[in-house]
């Protein structure tokens, strides 16, 4: 028997039963507990470190050190700290489609994860094979658009 998955589950997603429903309960809050601590120790560390000058001590994206191109991400750390100050029009010339489609689809799946959590359900986070394609394809798309146009 896994003491880390709930017993009385029939597959992703399904309610568990009697215990198993608090287990889930207390491990999702515990998970979304460490993450959003860990995200306000970056978002405080972002905030006095402005990585539009040089010389900030962040890390650097080994796409971009391999190869010279932009990767799908790079401009994200910016577009964060943009952000954070309301600078938004910057955080668009950043990082667009990481701006547009990133940050709804992330906030989309981590709401439905903490609230399928918080109802004593378990959701893997999991992508299916059609959004392997979709993010797979946006990125490359975005890749190429973004070094082809500079």
């Amino acid at each position: 028997m896994n003491p880390h998955r709930p017993t009385g589950s029939t597959g992703p997603g399904a309610p568990a039963g009697g215990t198993d429903a608090a287990a889930v309960r207390r491990r999702t809050l515990r998970t979304a507990a460490m993450a959003l601590g860990a995200g306000a120790l970056a978002a405080g560390y972002l905030w006095h470190t402005d990585p539009h000058q040089p010389g900030q001590l962040l890390l650097p994206c080994p796409f971009r050190l391999l190869t010279g191109l932009l990767c799908p991400f790079c401009g994200g750390t910016r577009m964060a700290y943009d952000l954070m100050h309301g600078d938004v029009a910057t955080a668009f010339h950043d990082n667009a489609v990481l701006l547009v489609l990133g940050v709804p689809a992330l906030a989309y799946a981590l709401t439905r994860w903490l609230a399928d959590g918080l109802r004593g359900r378990r959701r893997p986070m999991k992508p299916t094979a059609r959004g392997n394609a979709v993010l797979l394809g946006t990125a490359a798309v975005w890749l190429v658009a973004r070094n082809l146009v500079g």
